[in-house]
């Protein structure tokens, strides 16, 4: 039993370990690569009258407290009008729908070129309506914002040059956070991001590895999504599916960090558990769907390997909910080491085990110019965020693997009101039980003397606590009222319910 439970433990150390040596990796190509990344940080001049016709897709489906602020926002971009197109793709189905009309017609009024866009129905939710919206866009590049993002004035002139090159196919821009400050909630989101954005995007840039537009703040030339196919929405990441099949039509990215776009971060746990569901299935959708002939491509190795990684990061999830399973039998049936052996193996593999997770975050905090003090000190939240979330995304996880496509389940935002939309969610049951397991755990590894292991309990058992009473506290301090319909395009519309708030 011993030697099961050991293998078990062991299987499980060694899969995390090994996601962890590839945050590291990570840092060390932003290292290596960094004349490349410098290089591509920086505007491509064009001259007035080479400047390509530009669509600005805006997809927004109830976002009543956030859509007069995006399209107002968009209104300001500085472009020539004649070149100017902006697409407000909208399938809501409350008061939004007046809302954006309004502000489309107020642009209008100005001489931009806006239309207010209604699809008969919402098949294909997100990508459907991106689809939809392509089919009448006059522009040769096509930028996209989701509803919680405010495009900056210069955007358009900082990215369009880069399309002077035939076979560069997107360009994303890295994503700021108004509300990063609100919470240590929101700080330990936006650390998160940062990582993606500062590390991961730009250490695969720089390589000349796969990276992939994210959902928003970028632009596509229009014939390199038609040359991938088009937007498919057999997948809840759409923007994952597209950029690979893009690059793998030919076309090349570019990432600039330098440019940055205002976004909102959930302020509810439970809002944030499902926009990290909707993100974790739909990735291990597109994994099923794309990596098989990714792997049998004639990428290089390295490009191989590393979109492996890129689309298979969840799958970390299940391990951490094993860890914790394991971790109580373990310590129980174990036998301590002597202080000898804990100073030369297990702190050691302490240190390695979050070394690469500090130096990750730390260098993300660093390249944009923030205190890397500030993300250590953070960590420790960041990791007991991270275990908590594990149970509900393993359940993503499984969920991509026997599903394809399914609701697109959009993020409340907060915006000018709090509390217009709200998130449901079913009560954490698996985080109550995983929270308890977890702190036997604690106890079980001072009881035993192992010492090294009481840490790394303890936050996971904050962590699952923390998770478990934020979503309770959301959702049983909350009145469930009818949601308030004023048009239905048809297609599965009750993502979240809408709250009394702003009159229709």
């Amino acid at each position: 039993m011993q030697i099961l439970l050991l293998a078990a433990y062991c299987s499980v150390l060694v899969v995390l370990c090994t996601y962890g040596a590839h945050r590291a990796l990570l840092v060390y190509q932003c290292w290596l690569h960094r004349r490349r990344i410098q290089v591509g940080e920086r505007r491509v001049e064009i001259a007035e009258d080479a400047l390509p016709i530009v669509t600005v897709q805006l997809p927004i489906f109830n976002e009543a407290t956030v859509a007069a602020r995006l399209i107002e926002a968009t209104g300001k971009l500085d472009y020539p009008a004649h070149k100017l197109e902006i697409q407000v793709l909208d399938d809501s189905t409350d008061e939004t729908v007046r809302i954006a009309r309004e502000a489309v017609d107020a642009l209008i009024a100005r001489g931009i070129d806006a239309q207010h866009v209604r699809r008969p129905t919402r098949h294909g939710y997100k990508a459907g309506a991106l689809d939809y919206g392509l089919k009448t866009a006059k522009g040769e590049l096509v930028a996209i914002f989701d509803a919680d993002f405010i495009p900056q004035a210069d955007f358009l002139r900082q990215v369009v040059g880069h399309f002077q090159e035939a076979r560069i196919g997107m360009v994303q821009t890295r994503w700021g956070h108004m509300n990063r400050d609100r919470s240590l909630f929101t700080q330990v989101q936006a650390l998160m991001l940062d990582g993606h954005h500062m590390v991961e995007n730009r250490a695969r840039f720089g390589a000349a590895h796969y990276f992939n537009f994210s959902g928003t703040g970028g632009i596509w030339r229009r014939a390199a999504i038609d040359a991938a196919g088009g937007w498919q929405h057999d997948t809840l990441t759409e923007d994952l599916d597209l950029s690979y099949r893009a690059q793998m039509a030919g076309y090349r990215f570019v990432y600039r960090s330098d440019v940055l776009t205002p976004s909102e971060l959930p302020e509810d746990m439970s809002a944030f558990r499902a926009q990290q569901f909707r993100w974790a299935k739909g990735t291990v959708q597109t994994a099923r769907k794309l990596l098989k002939r990714v792997v049998s491509s004639k990428l290089s190795l390295g490009q191989r390997v590393e979109a492996c990684f890129h689309m298979l990061p969840h799958f970390a999830y299940p391990m951490m909910v094993l860890l914790s399973l394991l971790l109580l039998p373990a310590l129980i049936y174990m036998p301590a080491t002597d202080l000898r052996t804990m100073l030369l193996i297990d702190l050691p593999l302490c240190f390695g085990a979050t070394g690469s997770i500090a130096t990750f975050y730390i260098t993300a905090e660093v390249a944009q110019g923030r205190s890397g003090w500030g993300a250590a000190k953070r960590l420790p939240a960041l990791i007991a965020l991270g275990a908590g979330l594990a149970p509900h995304l393993t359940a993503a996880v499984f969920d991509g693997l026997t599903k394809m496509a399914g609701e697109f389940i959009r993020t409340p935002k907060r915006g000018s009101v709090a509390g217009r939309y709200f998130q449901h969610a079913k009560l954490p049951l698996a985080e109550l039980a995983l929270c308890l397991i977890s702190a036997a755990s604690v106890v079980a590894s001072i009881e035993t003397a192992h010492y090294f292991a009481a840490p790394f309990a303890a936050l996971f058992t904050l962590g699952y606590g923390y998770v478990a009473s934020q979503v309770m506290f959301e959702q049983l301090g909350r009145p469930v009222p009818a949601p308030d319909r004023i048009s239905a395009p048809g297609e599965g519309d009750a993502e979240t319910e809408d709250l009394p708030g702003l009159a229709a």
